[in-house]
């Protein structure tokens, strides 16, 4: 009898397989966009970050029902998980991503309200995720509930 876990890992190794079709259309839609081969391999990898490890950290979440996970991504996860995070790489996931799901309502996987919601999200909660990532980077506040606000 299988169990949870080896559930969990079925269902994302098939999301992955899945994910790595999508990103290879998503580049070329990219591509036909004229934009350059550094900037398209930027979209990829953040995007790749976003659908191959934050949508399958905890759940088998497939990139199509990720779209409400922007704020909670960009605001939280990324500023803890990602050594690398910075005011330019909030900034060049939230573009990432953005394009990202432009292409999937294009293609017809997510519908025009998920899309605005992702855009409006990213519109109004920037400012705090860069307060945030500014608290979590000041080696002078020792209380994460200063951080994340509670």
């Amino acid at each position: 009898m299988m169990d949870d876990y080896e559930r969990y890992e079925i269902e994302c190794k098939k999301i992955r397989a899945s994910n790595k079709k999508l990103l290879d259309v998503f580049a070329s839609w990219l591509q036909d966009a004229n934009l350059t081969a550094r900037t398209i391999k930027k979209h990829i990898d953040n995007v790749d970050f976003f659908i191959n490890e934050y949508l399958l950290y905890e759940d088998a979440t497939a990139p199509e029902d990720g779209t409400y996970d922007i704020g909670m991504f960009l605001g939280y996860w990324f500023i803890k998980k990602a050594m690398w995070a910075s005011e330019s790489s909030i900034r060049s996931n939230a573009a990432s991503l953005k394009k990202f799901y432009i292409f999937l309502q294009e293609r017809g996987v997510v519908n025009k309200e998920d899309l605005e919601f992702i855009k409006e999200t990213i519109k109004e909660e920037m400012p705090e995720w860069i307060a945030t990532l500014s608290r979590y980077d000041d080696p002078s506040i020792t209380d994460m509930g200063e951080v994340w606000g509670f």
